[in-house]
């Protein structure tokens, strides 16, 4: 039987994590995206000067250390990531830049927090764009899959199983003009706010994670029992989706976690029960990043 555990227990029953990130629209052709990461212990921000799909290169990064005991030398470290794509291996790319200093691993979760705000924005002509000013979902979903290159088969809803849904029942979304043809200048066009929270109490381990933003409002709870070391419960709350009607079809595949073992196979195992085509892109990312508090014996 695994053992499940976090290092960030260690003397402590409670541990949180917070991060706040947003858009701004800063320049013609780039995004500034910006994400901050804090617990008790450390707080850092990762700025960058970033092209839209389908380029997503870092055209220009640095680090912040906000407050804590973090290597100095992150701050400029993230220069090396000029001319970089935020696409598959930049996980890779970071943890080379980052090279395992202090303070690294937030700075890593704070860069991909960058990279995810650059799914949910796009220069689009506003003639073009003005097709979302009636709130039509299919005229939305259409927006979607013109502006990032990335998003079909990355979830239910960009999968030919959700797109066959739209005529078949009552959809309504959450995305707005905004998104896809900011105003010039205009700060904070986009905003995100994550929590994150482990708690031991007795014989169980909860793990909690919220996000809420223009498009999205996810809360998601889980319980590991740590004598049998194994997940008892999995329940989320989704009061905001992109397209309500369709997006919520996935969530109920958490119920599909109860009842797993908490172990080293466990972050990959979760891509096909709740991520993937017939998945939530957005549930499966909170979850992974819970497990990534995690460690297992």
């Amino acid at each position: 039987m695994s053992r499940v555990g976090s290092p960030y227990l260690r003397g402590r029953a409670r541990y949180e994590r917070v991060v706040e990130a947003w858009v701004d629209n800063t320049h013609a052709d780039t995004f500034t995206l910006t994400a901050r990461v804090q617990d008790d212990d450390l707080g850092v921000e990762v700025r960058a000067v970033v092209t839209p799909s389908p380029g997503y290169e870092i055209r220009e990064a640095r680090a912040l250390i906000l407050r804590g005991p973090a290597d100095p030398a992150l701050e400029a470290a993230l220069g090396a990531l000029a001319g970089a794509r935020m696409v598959p291996g930049f996980a890779r790319r970071l943890a080379e830049v980052t090279a395992n200093r202090v303070g690294s691993g937030h700075v890593i979760a704070a860069a991909i927090e960058v990279a995810r705000l650059a799914r949910q924005v796009t220069k689009l002509p506003p003639e073009r764009a003005r097709a979302a000013e009636g709130g039509d979902a299919w005229a939305c979903w259409q927006l979607d899959a013109a502006s990032w290159v990335d998003l079909p088969d990355s979830c239910f809803t960009y999968s030919d199983a959700g797109r066959a849904l739209f005529g078949t029942r009552p959809v309504t979304t959450s995305m707005g003009l905004e998104v896809y043809c900011p105003p010039p200048g205009k700060a904070r066009v986009f905003s995100r706010e994550k929590t994150a929270r482990l708690e031991l109490l007795d014989n169980r381990l909860r793990l909690y994670h919220s996000m809420f933003d223009q498009s999205h409002g996810f809360e998601i709870r889980y319980e590991i029992d740590l004598d049998t070391g194994t997940i008892v419960r999995a329940e989320s709350l989704t009061p905001r989706l992109p397209y309500m009607g369709i997006c919520d079809e996935p969530q109920r595949q958490i119920a599909s976690l109860v009842g797993q073992p908490a172990d080293r196979e466990l972050p990959r195992r979760i891509r096909a029960l709740i991520g993937g085509s017939s998945g939530c892109a957005q549930l499966y990312d909170l979850t992974a990043d819970l497990l990534k508090l995690l460690r297992f014996d």
